[in-house]
């Protein structure tokens, strides 16, 4: 009796990672501004690369000493291939539900970011409602 052979399993898609979460977390490393307050409550804006995003948060790692529960404004730049070659980006705020610990150097820490319900595009500047 010969062995069947083992089926190769081809990974189509493998920016996206199947887990136990409820939605689909893409890894795409896109360039973001975010700003929020201290728990001291000094104002700080920081430019960082998401990690990864999906519909309900984000993960992504900043200098700020944050602390859950941390409310935060996003400003995402949107890849120009999805936006036809436009200058587009994501005006999105959410709470901090999740820190890691600093990295080795001791600055740099994770972030999970849930978002909330409203967000905005800009597009070239000017703010855009949803459609």
């Amino acid at each position: 009796m010969k062995k069947a052979k083992k089926s190769k399993t081809i990974d189509v898609m493998p920016s996206i990672q199947n887990n136990r979460r409820r939605e689909w977390r893409l890894d795409l490393p896109l360039p973001a501004v975010i700003e929020g307050q201290l728990p001291q409550g000094k104002k700080f804006k920081e430019a960082t690369t998401l990690r990864n995003i999906s519909a309900t948060g984000a993960y992504f790692s900043l200098d700020s000493g944050l602390v859950v529960g941390s409310k935060l404004n996003l400003v995402i730049a949107l890849p120009k291939k999805l936006t036809e070659g436009k200058d587009v980006k994501l005006n999105v705020g959410g709470i901090t539900v999740r820190l890691e610990q600093p990295d080795v150097k001791g600055k740099r820490q994770g972030v999970a970011i849930r978002f909330d319900k409203d967000f905005r595009f800009i597009e070239g500047g000017r703010k855009k409602k949803p459609s």
